[in-house]
């Protein structure tokens, strides 16, 4: 079984309600982490980047979809004559037929990963779908009295060559699906929190799932090894709840699991309020509680029930969608400012000595150091690289020509190279701050509570902060936690609309500029 996209939460109260509790809690002070040497091992090996199985699905169905339409074109060219109107009603059979199988191979369920790993099953299904559609095509050709519009041969070469094609492709797609597999590229890295019995019973039981697609990779718990023994069903104890953060940022982790009972909601809210900073799924494992919910209030991990607690946002096809939007219109945009951007880089150097780019350090997704491009607007030697100090109004650091691509953000265009080429950058989300950047005397972490929160997604070149007036200097808490709470609002509430609206939006909020230094 694969998960659900069912979204309770702890009592009933709904992920909204739990999310407001986890952000309006307590605040917790930053520490610095050092990992366990477990920990840093499991770390440090290198993994390849993963492939979500609902767009792989998704793309074996459009892929199939195309090798149908594709082999009954072929034995069209190859066999039947050029005649004036006969391709297209036999590309409008094939369409139907493609249609028809996709629809069918949906209902026998073999656009499942479970399915791609090459069950033997999955073959019979298809064949027997494959069959089912030609039934309907020529039941459907007898009634409509439409049977001597098509070729028999072409009819009975199409069944036979079509169920030929789609197993060679599905064997191959086997091969792949096993490759991916054993790099870890299909499986949902799952860390699991808690120890004891309960921790044990939910490892064992994954275990026990071979295809639903879980790696375990560690086991983490606050309690001391007194309370908690320091190896689970063969698990390794890598560290705290607290550590978990660190080590979510030096390695992909796509799914954590609570195997804690919801009588310790309490202990669990705070460990989420650590947790939920990291972009990935968090679920609370169900099935020791006896504290029994309707069927439908859970979703499935395998056949283990869990409570769904957080998702990742911007997951699965919305990466995809993300992905292209940032690349076209990136790319379109980035054509069209290239004479502007000419004509910036001129007035640079004629203004001051030094390079016409400046490179500067800032936080990307998930905590990562980016390098991100912008044009140079202060003299070479005065250029603060780290953002120890902020830019003030006529800050004598800033050049002539520096104030005015400031002013009018003209100083960010080069960031589009980021968007485009570099790819750490997105059109729209939450602004990349640099690393040293401060509110008054404290770093913005430290000023803002749940700060690294808007590190869940790819940061942008503009945001739904800047269209609504939080754009330019940074140097009260009142600034930057407007910022946050802007970038947490866009977060929880993303979608293609969304960016297109804040893009739209985007020329409009650069003419107020008195924030803008």
């Amino acid at each position: 079984m694969t998960e659900t996209d069912v979204r309770p939460s702890l009592s009933g109260s709904g992920a909204a309600a739990v999310l407001d509790h986890v952000r309006n809690a307590p605040p917790l002070q930053p520490q610095a982490r050092t990992l366990s040497p477990e920990a840093l091992a499991v770390a440090a090996k290198p993994m390849p980047a993963p492939i979500s199985p609902i767009v792989l699905a998704g793309v074996v169905r459009m892929g199939e979809f195309v090798l149908i339409v594709a082999v009954g074109l072929a034995l069209f060219a190859a066999y039947l004559p050029p005649e004036d109107g006969l391709f297209w009603r036999y590309l409008v059979a094939t369409l139907v037929i493609a249609s028809l199988s996709t629809l069918a191979f949906q209902v026998a369920d073999i656009y499942q990963v479970q399915a791609f790993r090459g069950l033997e099953k999955q073959y019979m299904r298809m064949a027997s779908a494959w069959s089912m559609v030609f039934l309907i095509v020529i039941g459907a050709s007898f009634f409509l009295k439409a049977g001597e519009m098509y070729s028999r041969v072409w009819l009975g070469s199409y069944f036979i060559a079509g169920i030929v094609a789609l197993v060679v492709s599905r064997k191959s797609l086997y091969y792949a699906v096993r490759k991916w597999t054993r790099e870890g590229r299909l499986t949902r890295r799952t860390v699991i929190v808690g120890g004891g019995d309960p921790g044990a019973r939910v490892i064992e039981e994954l275990r026990r799932q071979k295809d639903a697609g879980i790696e375990i990779i560690g086991l983490f718990d606050d309690r001391g090894d007194d309370r908690s023994a320091a190896e689970c069903a063969g698990e390794r104890k890598l560290g705290s709840v607290g550590d978990l953060v660190e080590f979510g940022r030096r390695t992909r982790v796509d799914l954590v699991i609570f195997s804690l009972p919801i009588s310790a909601e309490g202990r669990i809210l705070q460990m989420l309020k650590k947790l939920w900073v990291l972009p990935l799924d968090i679920r609370l494992a169900a099935h020791t509680n006896k504290l029994q919910f309707r069927p439908r209030s859970y979703s499935y991990i395998g056949n283990v029930p869990v409570i769904d607690v957080f998702d990742r946002p911007i997951a699965d096809w919305d990466v995809v969608m993300k992905w292209l939007f940032d690349k076209v219109i990136g790319g379109l945009l980035l054509i069209a400012a290239l004479p502007v951007m000419a004509i910036v880089a001129i007035a640079i150097k004629l203004d001051s000595k030094g390079p016409v780019f400046f490179k500067q350090k800032r936080y990307g997704f998930n905590n990562d150091l980016i390098e991100v491009y912008k044009f140079r607007s202060m003299y070479t030697d005065k250029t603060d690289a780290s953002a120890s100090k902020l830019v003030t109004k006529d800050d004598p650091r800033v050049t002539k020509v520096g104030r005015f691509i400031r002013k009018t953000s003209l100083d960010e265009l080069p960031q589009l190279i980021n968007v485009v080429v570099k790819g750490n950058l997105s059109l729209v989300g939450p602004r990349p701050h640099a690393v040293n950047a401060k509110a008054e005397t404290r770093l913005y972490d430290e000023a803002v509570d749940g700060y690294f929160a808007r590190h869940r997604v790819k940061p942008g070149i503009t945001g739904w902060a800047q269209i609504n007036g939080w754009r330019g200097e940074t140097d009260t808490h009142e600034k930057i936690q407007k910022r946050v709470e802007h970038d947490l609002y866009y977060i929880e509430n993303w979608s293609v609309l969304f960016d297109l609206y804040i893009l739209a939006r985007t020329p409009l909020s650069l003419l107020k500029t008195e924030n803008a230094y």
